[in-house]
């Protein structure tokens, strides 16, 4: 695996000081916010200067029950392509559910959602993965993510969950140390033990990124700075292997550069004292094979493990395995793996939509789920519609005033997302018209304008004017 080394997440509002920063060896940029026509002019100088660039993406939804879409891969395959990337990313999450796979409304959460660790989700994505694979012009890592919500029944830690995904595919995993954390807070899962499980030897690069804690549950903001236990875990995967590379995010609330550049030199003693400690575990590792192999040494001891079976990088032998070409046809349980997924897909189709119905519409909590925590999860994905409404829409909040998120939540309880953010902004501007609001008459002409600009069948004239005049004042402004 190529060596990256340390990079940060590249988003607009900081692409200049990502230029500046000193020591930065690549750049992550979030696929879907890239026209590969149309390349920032940031990430053109990057490359020319041989930082390496690489797409992350978030709408593929490879742990949901329908197949990839053929046009996502396309489109996340060009962005690779336009960047000259020598890899690329997705989640091991659902973000979409319902239609015809289960005859039901389809809904989006317009959020990563977590993947249940039973066979049936097992199955199903290493089959979208491979799906995935194929299409993809360069090798695929797909990332763990941090979760609210535990599903009920699983079958499997989520370290066995990834080893049995990687040993299955050859998918390369990307280890967020941040969603470890969290998962840790929300969900009592141990990190150690998780990284105990992992296949080391699979991770293509690491993630790291700040939260912060309410009511007893953890919130993977990435706007905040990233906390002394997130990097506890990172030192503690670098005790375990070389990360090829580790990359800072933050989406939000970004910082003075030099916060940035600091937290940057603080993972990057993480993994130092990482790699300090793996080396002194080797020295002790040797000194106790020496020990072993002198006359008289203690039966069961390092001298007998068989010298024919290979040591995994946890210390676990590969005994029984079977990987690679073979992995296609035998799991890691040594069990045959289905051949048609139709079955799992069906069932697993139907509890992620039963979920997120009650996530997004209102419908009753599923059993089995703690029905707090999906509360707190419903009300996490209304407010992050809100965010991003406000950010693909921004006159939206610049006509309803301060009445915009309390109007918009409220919409969001009896209207669950269907397609898109940009779509939504639209439904919203159309469910509060038809309900006579904004109560002010202008703001109410002014949004009927909005709203005929980019619902109707061809654009109005006077809008992109001043559309341009209010995005030239802003930038004047800026300077």
């Amino acid at each position: 695996m190529e060596r990256l080394g340390t990079g940060i997440g590249w988003r607009p509002e900081i692409a200049d000081a990502v230029e500046r920063m000193p020591g930065i060896d690549w750049v992550e940029t979030v696929a879907e916010n890239v026209c590969p026509g149309h390349l920032p002019e940031s990430l053109r100088r990057l490359r020319e200067r041989g930082v390496t660039v690489v797409p992350h993406g978030v709408s593929l939804g490879l742990g949901g029950a329908d197949r990839p879409d053929e046009g996502r891969l396309a489109a996340l395959a060009e962005r690779v392509e336009a960047l000259g990337s020598p890899l690329v990313t997705e989640h091991i999450a659902f973000v979409r559910a319902g239609g015809a796979l289960t005859a039901t409304p389809h809904l989006e959460a317009g959020h990563l959602l977590p993947v249940p660790r039973t066979r049936d989700a097992l199955d199903v994505l290493c089959e979208n993965v491979r799906i995935a694979q194929e299409a993809l012009p360069v090798p695929l890592a797909v990332e763990n993510i941090a979760a609210l919500i535990s599903w009920p029944g699983e079958e499997m830690t989520e370290g066995q969950f990834l080893y049995e995904l990687a040993d299955r595919t050859g998918v390369r995993l990307l280890i967020d140390v941040a969603n470890l954390h969290t998962n840790h807070v929300n969900r009592a899962e141990d990190p150690a033990k998780a990284l105990a499980e992992l296949p080391l030897e699979a991770i293509a690069y690491v993630h790291v990124a700040g939260g912060f804690e309410r009511d007893g549950v953890w919130h993977d903001s990435h706007a905040h700075p990233v906390p002394r236990p997130v990097l506890d875990v990172l030192t503690d995967l670098a005790s375990r292997v070389s990360p090829p590379g580790v990359l800072l995010e933050r989406d939000e609330n970004f910082p003075e550069p030099a916060e940035l550049e600091a937290e940057l030199a603080s993972i990057r003693r993480a993994v130092e004292a990482g790699a300090v400690e793996r080396v002194k575990a080797e020295v002790r590792a040797a000194g106790h094979a020496v020990a072993a192999r002198r006359p008289g040494a203690a039966p069961g001891g390092w001298s007998e493990v068989r010298a024919d079976v290979p040591a995994r990088s946890d210390g676990a032998t590969e005994q029984g395995q079977e990987t690679g070409a073979a992995g296609a046809t035998r799991g890691a349980t040594g069990r045959p793996e289905h051949t048609g997924t139709d079955e799992a897909r069906q069932r697993l189709g139907v509890a992620q939509a039963a979920l997120l119905s009650a996530l997004v519409a209102g419908t009753p909590v599923p059993e089995g789920f703690d029905r707090a925590r999906v509360g707190v999860q419903a009300r996490a994905l209304a407010a992050k519609r809100a965010d991003v409404v406000a950010k693909v829409a921004p006159e939206l909040p610049e006509v309803l005033g301060a009445d915009y998120r309390t109007a918009f939540l409220a919409y969001a309880q009896t209207q669950p997302m269907t397609g898109g953010y940009r779509r939504d902004a639209l439904t919203f501007a159309e469910h509060l018209l038809s309900a006579g609001r904004p109560g002010d008459a202008a703001a109410r002409r002014e949004l009927r304008e909005w709203w005929l600009e980019r619902s109707g069948p061809a654009p109005r004239s006077r809008r992109p004017v001043r559309r341009l005049a209010r995005a030239t004042r802003k930038a004047l402004l800026r300077r």
